[in-house]
Order: structure tokens, then C-alpha cells, then sequence
């Protein structure tokens, strides 16, 4: 693997993370303006669809549902917002093995990071031994020997045991939302109020980082999240627009 460089992400989340720090009603509005630059000129306005979509959702405390909700990048920036609150140093470098990031975490005091994690959203499938494979890759890439693999699904009992087997600790959602909730009550609010600013249920391109449209196959019918810069771009993801809602 390629040298790690500190993502733009990793600074401005880590900047957020400070906040927490603060009176609930200043962490609130710095991360909002976190979010805000984060996300600037990237998604577009929200259609009715979504809207509706986003109004049923319940965003006044944190669930186990609200967690599967999140859509991908969203989810993981929630990580690394997490992991920044609860005292870590996050630097972030590209995945070689899905999309997303590869996070580095650094314990207060250490000069180098320690634990690599990555990060998967919910999906209807339980996370299986193919993507503990793929952490543990990055983690010898990195020279790393700790691991850790967050969802807010679930694992089979074959991901488990390989994870055992080689240093890579398993945060299912149950386990997420309860690290959350365990953090001070100013930090959980603040965190709620970071995931759920905007638009945090359409998925983001991996390729071009925009907000995917939902679109329908012309010969099966079939509802999927196609990039808005197709021709452009052709990356494509499953699920209809309000699979969650």
C-alpha cells in the first residue's frame, strides 16, 4: 500500500470531534458548520422523494434502525467522527480493497498508528469471512496488526472465527450504537445531529463522491442508484429509493 496521507476528511472531522468538548448548543452548530464545509458543492437539492423519504425518519435519538439507515459514506464519516470524540487520532488513505477509506487510528500519546478499521453500511446480507480477507490485507499493507471491521448490521458466525483468529475486533450495529450512547450526553447529541444534517439516506458515488439518482432499468423494471455523471460515470448501486424507509 501507498504511503498514508491525512485525508481532508480526517481534518475536518477531527476539528468537529473537538467540539464535543463543548456546551451542547456550540458542538451542535460547529458540527452543522463541520457538515456543511464537508459536504460543500457536493449534493444537490433534495427531491420531494427524498424529502419524504428523510421526514420519516426518526432523528430525535439514537437507534438501531436510524444505523441502517445511514447511507455508506455518511455512515462512515460517522466513524471516524466517533472515533475522534472517543480520544483516537484518525488519519484516513484510500481503500485498495472496496470503496470507502481505510482508517488509521493513533491512542492519545502514541507516535503511530496502531489499529486500521474499516467501515461497511448496513446491508440485507450479513458481513462474511470475504471482507475480514480484505481488512486483513490492508492491515499487512500497512504494517498494522490490529484490525477492526464496524457495521451497523451483523456478522456470520465464519467472519467470527476469522476474526479470532487474527486480531480483527468485530463492532456490529448493536455494538456501535452502544459505544455511542456511552459517550458523555452532549457528545451523543452532537454525533446525532452530524449524521443526520441533510441528505443521509441516498448513497454517494464511490468514484465521483455525489449523490446518486434513483433510476429504474428499462427491461426488468428494476429500481437502482445510478451516478449523475453517467455517461460519465456508470458506477451503479443496488436498492430502490426508499428501501429503508
Amino acid at each position: 500500500m501507498a504511503a498514508e496521507s491525512v485525508h481532508p476528511l480526517s481534518r475536518i472531522l477531527s476539528r468537529a470531534a473537538e467540539t464535543l468538548t463543548l456546551p451542547r448548543q456550540v458542538a451542535t452548530a460547529a458540527f452543522s458548520s463541520a457538515l456543511s464545509l464537508l459536504r460543500g458543492g457536493r449534493d444537490p437539492s433534495i427531491d420531494a422523494r427524498q424529502a419524504a423519504a428523510l421526514a420519516n425518519v426518526d432523528t430525535r435519538a439514537w437507534s438501531a434502525l436510524l444505523l441502517k439507515q445511514l447511507e455508506w459514506r455518511r455512515f462512515e464519516e460517522l466513524c471516524v467522527a466517533y472515533f475522534e470524540a472517543a480520544g483516537y487520532v484518525a488519519s484516513i488513505a484510500p481503500s485498495a480493497t472496496q470503496a470507502g477509506v481505510d482508517i488509521h487510528l493513533t491512542a492519545k500519546g502514541a507516535e503511530r498508528p496502531t489499529l486500521l478499521v474499516q467501515c461497511r453500511a448496513w446491508d440485507a446480507y450479513r458481513i462474511g469471512v470475504k471482507a475480514l480477507r480484505e481488512l486483513r490485507a490492508a492491515m499487512t499493507g500497512a504494517s498494522l496488526e490490529e484490525g477492526m471491521l464496524v457495521t451497523s448490521g451483523r456478522f456470520t458466525p465464519e467472519a467470527v472465527a476469522f476474526a479470532r483468529q487474527n486480531n480483527v475486533a468485530l463492532v456490529d450495529g448493536a455494538g456501535l450504537l452502544e459505544r455511542i450512547t456511552a459517550l458523555p450526553p452532549e457528545q451523543v447529541l452532537a454525533l446525532l445531529k452530524f449524521a443526520t444534517q441533510g441528505d443521509f439516506l441516498t448513497p454517494t458515488c464511490p468514484r465521483c463522491s455525489l449523490k446518486m439518482i434513483s433510476r429504474r432499468s428499462t427491461k426488468e423494471g428494476r429500481q437502482y442508484w445510478g451516478c449523475r455523471n453517467y455517461p460519465r460515470c456508470k458506477h451503479m448501486l443496488s436498492g430502490a429509493a426508499n428501501a429503508l424507509a
